[in-house]
């Protein structure tokens, strides 16, 4: 029997720039790796590329000069509601100075206790000892700080995040309320600014009056001025420099496709490539659930494509085996993984092993590998993931 199982390297890299001819150089970087370590790059294996390094290369930046002239044609102006952004110095603040730029006032609606990805803003227990039901209760700032005070300081950052958002642009106010609708108080055209959940917002929004509601996809999601774009807009975007931010990258597909294909050229070997943004998963200490950006990998080959299908050995082990042990009992779960039937579920011996994509799996895995800091690894090659304990 094998003796490993997964193994993941963060494979060290130069520091990209723009116009790189990234495809040779993450080859070779590979090449080198495996023949520095004294390993093989085989069918199956996989390689994960960082979607700040292919932005990086392509160039696909945006000024806040830019974006403060998409969202004013698209607004024509004058007075804009906010709904619900991520509380973010490097997420939000530098497009939220955008977006103000591109209007004459601005109200910006925070969700509470905590945004969208789990920044605290109040902590709940506070909501219950005031008598406070964030369902229902909405507040103009006043209001909220009568309630709350001034305990609005983020556990992580330092950063007062009411006070922050309201100096960006000179021309902002802050509401708080968890109802979507609420903004239409204040204005009849609303930019919803939250992620996973904006399509809903916008539906609610513009059946409740609005006279116009779009989404962080529609700003910037076409050159302005030749800057960059993308077809995710301004979500997945974060801060470049004082005055741009690096969007998320373009042609994905294309990417992963030419990556293989030159690695296949190489190597020989068919190895699955992804690029991937933030892993899903959620901190158990801070409560922050990590994925600000719109998707785990905006484009992969097709072997990463499905959800597992596996067996719980403990299950199996405790239920169908209980009798065997040793070598008897190692060769029974290993024929039973073998004849396995392909789809599992409501298998009972399946049970604990949340069929999530194998993209978002592993886009996690290779976030937690390469870091956000300074690792210098953003390639991650990840082996034998898709084999178990029967495979040989």
């Amino acid at each position: 029997m094998r003796n490993t199982g997964v193994i993941t390297r963060g494979i060290v890299t130069p520091i990209f720039k723009q116009g790189d001819d990234i495809i040779n150089l993450i080859c070779d970087c590979l090449l080198e790796s495996a023949q520095g370590s004294g390993y093989s790059l085989n069918d199956g294996d996989i390689v994960g590329v960082t979607e700040a390094v292919v932005g990086r290369v392509q160039g696909n930046y945006a000024t806040l000069k830019d974006i403060s002239k998409d969202v004013r044609c698209k607004f024509g102006g004058g007075t804009l509601g906010l709904v619900f952004p991520i509380l973010s110095r490097n997420r939000f603040a530098s497009v939220l100075e955008g977006i103000a730029g591109g209007c004459d006032k601005l109200y910006i609606q925070l969700s509470y206790p905590r945004d969208e990805v789990g920044n605290k803003l109040v902590d709940i227990t506070k909501c219950d000892e005031m008598g406070v039901n964030p369902y229902v209760d909405s507040f103009t700032e006043k209001e909220f700080r009568d309630i709350f005070g001034m305990d609005t300081v983020h556990a992580f950052t330092g950063v007062d995040y009411i006070e922050y958002y309201k100096s960006v642009g000179g021309n902002c106010e802050i509401i708080f309320s968890n109802d979507p609708t609420y903004i239409l108080n204040y204005t009849k055209n609303v930019l919803c600014c939250d992620i996973h959940t904006r399509h809903r917002t916008q539906a609610l929004i513009m059946k409740s009056g609005a006279d116009k509601c779009l989404l962080l996809d529609d700003i910037m999601n076409k050159p302005v001025d030749n800057s960059g774009f993308s077809e995710y807009g301004l979500l997945g975007s974060n801060k470049a420099t004082n005055h741009s931010v690096k969007l998320f990258p373009r042609d994905t597909k294309a990417f992963v496709l030419e990556l293989q294909a030159e690695l296949k050229k190489r190597t020989g070997s068919v190895l699955e490539v992804m690029v991937y943004g933030d892993g899903c998963f959620k901190d158990p200490a801070g409560g922050i659930w990590e994925l600000a950006d719109p998707v785990v990998s905006p484009a992969f080959t097709d072997g990463l494509c499905g959800t597992p299908n596996e067996l719980k050995i403990k299950y199996v082990a405790d239920n169908d085996f209980a009798d065997l042990s040793g070598d008897s009992l190692t060769e029974s779960i290993r024929q039973r993984i073998k004849n396995k039937n392909e789809n599992l579920v409501g298998d009972a011996a399946s049970g604990g092993t949340t069929p999530r994509r194998i993209h978002d799996l592993v886009g996690s895995l290779c976030d937690l590998v390469s870091g956000s800091g300074d690792r210098g690894t953003p390639i991650v090659l990840v082996q034998n993931y898709f084999k178990n304990y029967a495979s040989e």
